[in-house]
């Protein structure tokens, strides 16, 4: 067996193959940019997921915030009124005599995707959409921020 010396390390370091070739760097950056881009799209993927339990978590709380209003004022806010009633009192007629809001911790923002939402009540001119029976409806236009759509820009309603 041979004793390496220091002498036979510094020609070990020399050689002219010690290295990566061109080659062997772009492959390993093309394996790279591939995994990184797989990780772009579940990564966009569980973003959307995340906006569509947004919205339906968000519908829910003005659901509630509704019912209350309700139950101070004995009817539910105009669609003029809207959903800032729950959060203001409101100024246009019918004035709400009893109510006792804010009924939000905060004011009403956007859907998750930035539109506002629909607020229908029964009696009004677009209560055909809502179910029968439900006094009144929240819907999200999802993605696309257009009524209808599927996947992603499916609109999100409080009665499903």
């Amino acid at each position: 067996m041979k004793k390496i010396t220091r002498k036979d390390l510094g020609k070990l370091k020399k050689r002219k193959d010690a290295g990566f070739t061109f080659i062997e760097t772009l492959a390993v950056l093309a394996v790279t940019a591939i995994l990184t881009s797989q990780i772009g799209i579940a990564a966009h993927k569980m973003i959307q997921k995340a906006r569509v339990a947004s919205a339906k978590a968000q519908i829910e709380q003005i659901k509630l915030s509704l019912e209350n209003y309700f139950a101070d004022c004995g009817r539910f806010p105009t669609e003029e009124q809207g959903l800032m009633a729950l959060w203001e009192e409101p100024e246009l007629f019918p004035l709400a005599e009893n109510w006792n809001g804010p009924y939000t911790d905060k004011k009403i923002s956007a859907d998750p995707w930035g539109s506002e939402y629909v607020y229908l009540l029964k009696g009004s001119a677009d209560s055909e959409k809502l179910p029968k029976g439900l006094p009144f409806g929240i819907i999200s236009l999802g993605a696309d921020r257009a009524e209808g759509g599927n996947g992603n820009d499916r609109d999100i309603l409080s009665w499903e």
